[in-house]
């Protein structure tokens, strides 16, 4: 080959935007791009495989091989070269390709006769797409500017693939890989079905101008760019809300490192040199990071990539002039939402009435974004490795928020199933409302109050839709956690007015502010900690700063004036943290008294139970509290030292373990003891065979999720409370494995013909 016949990429790629433009069929552009391909890289085969969703590399279109072989010639994933390619997402480059113990040979391309064999990976967002391959019958290794011309000319190849322009080639049962259905599981984060379309919540900027007309202008483009991105992420960390030292600050500094890799730019400006624009180098770039990083198994390595990642997008909206976060256009009416992760108050920006389902790379059961979804009623799906790189907008999708199942492109026959799914549960909840006004009574007579969970305006029509008997628990918080700027004294009032209106006599209960730990607010300074479920939040900040506390009492007397006020406070570990806040309540009442202000009828002052030590000071807290109500969340977490946030260890132990309801029995005993009322809120409370449970070690108040009433209450209308206290206390005398008390309430439900 002579050196000096290399057209060059630039070239290449603008006589390929030529071809783009031509109005002639898929086949026939593919044949004119091998043509050209081949006679800039002076190579006498040019291939076009691409990737079919049964996992085969079919031959899509040939310069130099026999031309009968297209759409004949094939390989797995795996096998020979383009297999390999295919495999490891990586060029192949070599003298005489027929030596590599990979090689396969295809008779029906006529191929044995080239040695000199160069291929590249067709990548989009990480994943294979196909592979591109050159090939001459000389000896000989191909430089470094035709590898970079190849791998270029492949991302031409990917936007053509991605923008479903050879799908009509495919025969039929043979889709490319593109829009392959796609089934992935992950963590359940709230019940319910959504079947819709992808709406990604920071959509992928779309490169739609590949080649670049000056590369000197679109370097100037970069760096201008690349400055701006720097900027913003030392803005970020010179915030005053970011603390100096801690875990979280090497974080930060790692992902400015990453802004300021001279390697990063390197690579892009290399992609520009060789005819790119820059949106186009930072994807192409991006992508073959991304399909590096998928080939290691470090997963310190895997989660270092999301902060390359994160920049990488972020760089592109500067290009392209568009903020960081979800774009204006009109969602579907039927959207399914897909993200990495997002906050409570993202999720709020979507119109509720089209938002059907929430998936998430990140998130757990106990996010705050979670909390939101369970209001709205939305299902929703955590841990979903890889979902957003899988998916584009609009893509038809399925998410199971009961099993965890996402189901991207499903074929008819899933959405079928879904389908018939939906309707199965449009008649079980058909049923569950026509028992919402039956008194949640069981078969011997034993009466449970069914409460629901609450923390929103959009969560107060769920109470006369499920027919709950009051709200057992208020998150006051999560007025704050959406706010931009924190709440005042008479928007939190005009909240709580709201609730207590909405209850018409029912009894509501409202949790005192749970922020600090893991519930930062961005407007208020906060500390780094190791431990933040364990550290200075809840009633220890309340306590600590009183101002903040005594405004949410004063809104909190102001709503309820004239009518019963019941308020709870959150992660007591001391009974002498209920003293002082009841000073802080009667500091206000002496401050009503003095202004004539209208006061409540009665205010009732109760605890949380979710702190272990409180379990050696149940007589003591039953003395100063007008009622207690049991976290089992927190007090689960915090009795098997077991981070409910970590999926790797929060489902290792079960809250229906002897460990467990042995110390709910103890609390409730101390209750009956002290005739002190007391209500289980949490988790556990909202799943039949846990509140069978709970009925069985003596509650007889539970709050869960609104939509959790209708089963709990079908179970409990079949379920004979002094059966089951004695079949639980049998099972919590005797020994044997830990999971024999679940297996023990399942065989019960079954002999008894309960439904769980």
């Amino acid at each position: 080959m002579v050196r000096g016949s290399l057209a060059g990429p630039r070239v290449l790629l603008r006589r390929l935007r030529e071809i783009m433009a031509e109005p002639i069929s898929a086949q026939a552009r593919l044949d004119k791009i091998v043509v050209q391909i081949a006679a800039n890289v002076v190579a006498e085969v040019c291939s076009v495989y691409v990737l079919r969703s049964d996992g085969v590399l079919e031959l899509y279109a040939t310069e130099g091989l026999r031309r009968e072989s297209v759409h004949r010639a094939a390989l797995r994933v795996g096998q020979g070269l383009v297999g390999t390619i295919a495999a490891e997402a990586r060029p192949l480059n070599l003298t005489d390709a027929q030596l590599h113990p990979a090689f396969t040979y295809l008779p029906e391309t006529g191929e044995e006769i080239y040695h000199s064999f160069l291929g590249v990976p067709v990548l989009r967002a990480g994943r294979t797409l196909g592979v591109l391959v050159v090939q001459n019958r000389a000896h000989r290794t191909y430089n470094e500017e035709e590898v970079e011309a190849l791998q270029t000319t492949a991302m031409v190849l990917a936007e053509m693939m991605a923008a479903g322009e050879l799908e009509g080639l495919a025969k039929p049962g043979t889709a490319i890989d593109m829009r392959r259905p796609v089934a992935l599981t992950g963590l359940p984060l709230t019940e319910g079905l959504g079947i819709g379309h992808v709406v990604l919540h920071e959509p992928r900027v779309v490169v739609t101008n590949l080649i670049a007309e000056n590369p000197a202008e679109e370097s100037a483009r970069l760096d201008a760019a690349i400055a701006s991105l720097r900027l913003s992420v030392d803005d970020m960390l010179s915030r005053d809300d970011i603390a100096d030292h801690g875990e979280h600050r090497e974080v930060l500094e790692a992902y400015r490192m990453f802004a300021y890799d001279r390697g990063w730019v390197r690579r892009m400006h290399d992609a520009i040199r060789n005819g790119l624009t820059a949106e186009a180098a930072v994807e192409q770039v991006q992508s073959d990071t991304r399909a590096r990083v998928n080939r290691q198994s470090d997963p310190v390595l895997r989660d270092r990539f999301h902060d390359f990642d994160d920049l990488a997008n972020r760089l592109l909206r500067v290009l392209v002039g568009r903020g960081h976060g979800k774009d204006g256009d009109e969602l579907p009416a039927d959207a399914i939402i897909v993200a990495r992760n997002m906050g409570a108050a993202d999720l709020l920006d979507y119109d509720r009435e089209r938002v059907k389902g929430l998936v998430l790379e990140e998130g757990g059961q106990t996010s705050h974004v979670t909390i939101v979804a369970k209001a709205l009623g939305i299902a929703a799906v955590g841990q979903v490795a890889d979902a957003v790189a899988l998916v584009e907008n609009r893509d038809a999708i399925i998410v199971d928020g009961e099993t965890g199942e996402v189901h991207i492109r499903p074929t008819s026959e899933v959405g079928e199933a879904y389908a018939e799914k939906v309707r199965f549960r449009a008649r079980k909840q058909e049923q569950y409302r026509q028992l919402r006004d039956r008194p949640a009574v069981t078969r011997d007579g034993v009466a449970i109050d069914l409460l629901m969970n609450a923390g929103l305006m959009v969560d107060l029509p769920h109470l006369t839709e499920s027919g709950a008997a009051g709200i057992g628990l208020f998150r006051t918080e999560l007025q704050f956690m959406i706010a931009a700027t924190l709440p005042k004294m008479t928007e939190q009032k005009n909240l709580y007015a709201s609730v207590i209106d909405a209850a018409d006599g029912r009894p509501v209960t409202f949790r005192t502010l749970d922020i600090g730990g893991d519930k930062v607010l961005p407007y208020l300074r906060t500390w780094h900690e190791e431990n933040p479920a364990m550290g200075w939040r809840a009633i220890r900040l309340g306590l600590d700063r009183p101002g903040l506390m005594r405004v949410q009492i004063r809104a909190l007397m102001h709503a309820a004036a004239g009518r019963e006020l019941r308020v709870m406070l959150p992660m007591v570990t001391e009974v002498s943290e209920i003293a002082q806040a009841r000073g802080l309540f009667e500091r206000e009442t002496d401050h009503f008294k003095r202004h004539g202000h209208k006061r409540p009828s009665k205010i009732l002052i109760g605890s949380m139970v979710e702190v272990p030590a409180l379990l050696w000071q149940l007589d003591e807290l039953m003395a100063v509290s007008d009622f207690v109500s049991v976290g089992s969340n927190d007090l689960m977490q915090f009795m098997m030292a077991s981070d409910r946030a970590n999926v790797r260890v929060a489902g290792r132990f079960s809250p229906l373990s002897r460990p467990f309801l042995r110390a709910l029995k103890r609390i409730v005993a101390a209750a009956e003891k002290a005739k002190v009322p007391v209500t289980l809120c949490g988790e556990l409370a909202g799943t039949p065979i846990g509140a069978m449970a709970l009925i069985g070690v003596g509650f007889r108040s539970l709050s869960m999720a609104p939509a959790s009433i209708g089963p709990v209450k079908t179970m409990l209308l079949e379920l004979d409370a002094g059966k089951i206290a004695a079949r639980l206390d049998a099972a919590l005398d005797a020994g044997g494995p830990e999971d024999r008390v679940q297996a023990e309430l399942r065989t019960f439900a079954r002999e008894e013909g309960i439904p769980l």
